[in-house]
């Protein structure tokens, strides 16, 4: 059993933690509303893009449609992009985006697809590479910036549209975290390239002319549309990193002050043994006299 001086260490110990995950949450949830309304402020302009893009692409032909939009013509070498965070103490955030990856890579594998991985962020890469240790390809480094932007979107972008061009994947897929709420970041895989043509209905409800040619503003719009897609996922995860973070502390806070309250019980339990051990010592050796 341990000794009060052992107990009334350990309590000062926990106490300081608590300290430290209560400053976390509330730095967290201060971060949260900014990163938050950044995520919500970009998801209808990425709406409309994709709207557009599709009333362009509805009008375009398969043979004179942008390689972006077309493809290669074959589906065998896969790209899985995963976007996971640069910091820890976010509870299950990252661990959940390494497990949707795994879960895309294994149906694209069982189907005899060629996979390889291209990691944004610091905290997914150490899961994968201990399972798939061959298959870890590029990657961009977001933890020089403190917080990664468009201009960081627009780099994984080029590097991307880049590979794909020079015919180092067939598809690329788009593994990030969709902030829900402070509780709820669900993991997302989405087709990123060749861009998803679009459905019949999209397309049949395009009522624009557009000058130029649909095929010469396509090509403009492709890559915007790639780098939007990948912006957004960084604003998402930005906002999913805040909200799980905030949750977790306070997970933790809440676990401290428990474990404060039963570290003082047993310390002031043992502490009235000691105290009632003393006095009968005291009161046999009067007695004694």
């Amino acid at each position: 059993m341990a000794s009060l001086k052992e107990l009334k260490g350990r309590i000062n110990s926990v106490k300081s933690t608590q300290k430290i995950t209560k400053a976390k949450q509330m730095v967290a949830a201060a971060k949260l509303r900014r990163a938050q309304a950044a995520a919500e402020a970009g998801r209808p302009y990425a709406t409309r893009l994709a709207a557009v893009m599709a009333s362009l692409a509805g009008k375009v032909s398969g043979d004179s449609a942008p390689r972006l939009l077309a493809g290669t013509g074959a589906d065998q070498r896969h790209l899985v992009v995963v976007v996971n965070t640069d910091k820890g103490l976010c509870g299950g955030l990252n661990s959940n985006l390494v497990k949707a990856a795994k879960v895309k890579a294994r149906e694209l594998i069982a189907d005899g697809k060629t996979v390889e991985f291209y990691l944004v962020g610091r905290k997914g890469r150490a899961p994968l590479k201990r399972e798939f240790p061959s298959l870890i390809g590029g990657g961009f480094d977001t933890s020089t910036v403190k917080t990664p932007g468009f201009t960081e979107a627009e780099a994984i972008a080029n590097e991307l549209i880049a590979l794909f061009d020079a015919g180092k994947f067939d598809i690329a897929h788009l593994v990030y975290p969709t902030f829900k709420s402070a509780l709820a970041q669900d993991p997302t895989v989405n087709q990123l390239i060749p861009v998803p043509a679009p459905t019949e209905t999209a397309a049949s409800d395009a009522v624009v002319e557009y000058e130029p040619g649909e095929e010469e503003i396509l090509e403009e719009l492709l890559p915007r549309y790639v780098r939007t897609q990948l912006f957004g996922a960084l604003l998402e995860r930005e906002a999913s990193e805040q909200g799980a973070s905030m949750t977790a502390m306070d997970n933790a806070t809440r676990n401290a002050g428990d474990l404060i309250g039963k570290l003082t019980i047993i310390y002031n339990r043992q502490r009235q043994a000691a105290i009632t051990t003393e006095l009968i010592e005291i009161i046999a050796g009067a007695e004694a006299l």
